[in-house]
């Protein structure tokens, strides 16, 4: 299995921070996220890894450069020009690197867990074509995915304002399960390899408008524990969230 980190970010909310590090070089604790991510994936039987870069994007290929003791094969898939978003940033990664896989672990760097990688390798390989497998919780919003009694994507809802996804999808409350996505999801690069357009625009944005014709499934792990980093507060609280872990 080979992973693919989400890091090109600007990491705006966490401005003036982000100024000068890319927001997956934030420490948490002594380690930047990203090291404790790649030290991770290592544990986990990972061996090979491709970051996308952006924002400062140097300064992190510098950092991942000095620090080889990690037993990963690493791979940059650059965005110099402009940010690809996450759809057209898993896009790219594929079209240069990735496009054999079947189970592809894609990951935001700002996101620190507990969730069982081989778990959700096997949920997504247990049903056949699926093209892609999005670990989901059951966490209070305002926007949910939702998914039929076979855990496939039917489509999206703001419960604030009501607007819905993809277009002519109605909302039956009662009727769908209702999740958050957590930032971490298995793809299968050789189904989205020929689907996924070049460009800037959000993965999720895809898959809502194209789950009618391809298999998007979601995964809920019991016990699961998340956070994301992205923000002051939740990057203030990640040192006692890592030893809750």
């Amino acid at each position: 299995m080979k992973a693919l980190v989400f890091a090109a970010g600007l990491g705006t909310r966490l401005k003036p921070l982000t100024d000068h590090i890319p927001k997956a070089l934030v420490k948490v604790g002594e380690k930047p996220i990203l090291e404790r991510l790649l030290i991770r994936l290592q544990q986990e039987g990972i061996r090979q890894v491709v970051i996308n870069t952006h924002h400062l994007g140097h300064l992190l290929k510098d950092f991942v450069r000095t620090h080889c003791e990690w037993g990963l094969t690493i791979y940059f898939s650059d965005e110099p020009e402009r940010l690809l978003d996450t759809g057209g940033g898993l896009q790219q990664a594929i079209r240069l690197y990735l496009g054999d896989e079947e189970a592809l672990l894609v990951h935001n760097a700002d996101i620190l867990s507990n969730a069982d990688f081989h778990r959700l390798h096997q949920v997504h390989l247990a049903v056949p074509h699926t093209a892609a497998t999005l670990l989901v919780s059951r966490r209070i919003t305002q926007r949910y995915l939702l998914f039929d009694e076979n855990f496939r994507l039917c489509g999206w809802v703001n419960k604030a304002t009501g607007q819905t996804k993809p277009e002519g999808f109605r909302y039956e409350p009662g009727r769908y399960m209702e999740y958050a996505f957590s930032g971490i999801q298995m793809v299968n690069a050789r189904v989205l390899a020929d689907e996924l357009p070049e460009g800037s625009y959000s993965i999720i944005e895809f898959y809502l408008r194209h789950c009618r014709d391809l298999i998007i499934r979601g995964c809920e792990q019991p016990g699961l524990r998340l956070l994301d980093i992205g923000k002051p507060d939740t990057l203030a609280a990640a040192d006692d969230f890592l030893s809750t872990l």
